[in-house]
């Protein structure tokens, strides 16, 4: 049996990230009488903590400063940070205050997104029957929005942030554990502050709930911890997909995100699933056949083109 090929391996790896994001809806349900900033400080301390951990025992961690000793990369990191930051801050306030139905709206807003970036900025070409996929998808996302009847702000940002993310990651030159530990690395300083404040200055809180829950309670302090796992095993599959695949093909396998996050917030959270929802979800995986159906016979084309040229060279020489 022949070894899985780098863009194979990507597209796996794709497909664990999203099934993980796509069902960790239900653990931040459990730390939703935690304000979304302390969690989200909790949630880069501990990752800081794997990732570190990963990194010493690999004997890599030589490769954090190099990094950071390239001007370039360091702002392509920062970036990278800012937005992943941001995007937690609205994924777990979402599911706190049950709005994870339009959490998810922001993941299928965000292969759009994904693909507009790739065409613009990349200089990817999509094949005109890969456009129509995402022109199907994109009447998908606009029925479910107007169906939902939701303003669309924390879907926008959800979406745009993520598709800013991955742009970002794809100019650092370092492997995947090693720039989203650079990340958290920038993020540190500002989770330290916002801890200190509400444990030690007693800051108030943005919604009126109880602050510094870490050891208070055994079982949300586990959870806090456990965070930080749960966010690095995702984000380096994340890093690890998009060094491999096209643009256009990470924002589309990321439809399995949303599509679980649905799932959970209708069966799981008893959010309501309308008409509008069982049409959105016909029109993209439609438009998910097109596509996947398109981009198997092109690679198929570029492969036979591939050995076409390679037996013309080898009968020259």
């Amino acid at each position: 049996m022949s070894p899985l090929r780098p863009a194979a391996k990507g597209v796996l790896a794709m497909v664990g990230a999203s099934a993980i994001w796509g069902l960790s809806s239900m653990y931040y349900k459990l730390l939703a009488h935690v304000p979304p900033l302390e969690v989200l400080s909790h949630r880069t301390i501990w990752s800081l903590v794997f990732f570190g951990l990963v990194l010493a025992l690999q004997g890599r961690l030589v490769e954090l400063w190099r990094l950071f000793g390239q001007a370039r990369a360091l702002w392509l990191v920062a970036a990278a940070a800012v937005m992943i930051s941001t995007n937690w801050f609205f994924f777990i306030y979402a599911i706190q205050i049950g709005h994870a139905v339009e959490a998810s709206l922001g993941y299928y807003i965000f292969p759009l997104v994904a693909v507009a970036l790739g065409f613009a900025v990349l200089g990817e070409r999509p094949s005109a029957l890969q456009w129509g996929a995402v022109g199907l998808a994109a009447v998908a996302v606009g029925a479910l929005t107007w169906g939902l009847g939701v303003a669309p702000w924390m879907s926008l940002a959800l979406a745009g942030t993520f598709a800013l993310y991955g742009l970002a990651k794809r100019g650092v030159p370092a492997g995947p554990v090693v720039s989203v530990t650079a990340e958290v690395v920038l993020l540190l300083p500002l989770a330290l502050v916002w801890l200190w404040g509400v444990h030690v200055a007693g800051w108030p809180g943005l919604t009126g709930r109880a602050l510094g829950a870490f050891g208070q309670d055994l079982g949300d302090s586990l959870l806090l911890v456990f965070s930080g796992p749960l966010t690095a095993v995702p984000l380096m599959l994340f890093s690890y997909a998009t060094k491999r695949v096209d643009f256009a093909t990470v924002g589309l396998v990321m439809y399995l995100n949303p599509t679980l996050q649905v799932l959970v917030a209708t069966l799981v959270f008893r959010e309501p699933f309308t008409g509008w929802h069982i049409l959105a979800f016909a029109l993209i995986w439609t438009a998910l056949a097109l596509y996947s159906a398109e981009s198997l016979r092109l690679d198929r084309a570029s492969r036979r083109s591939s050995i076409s040229a390679g037996t013309s060279d080898t009968m020259r020489t």
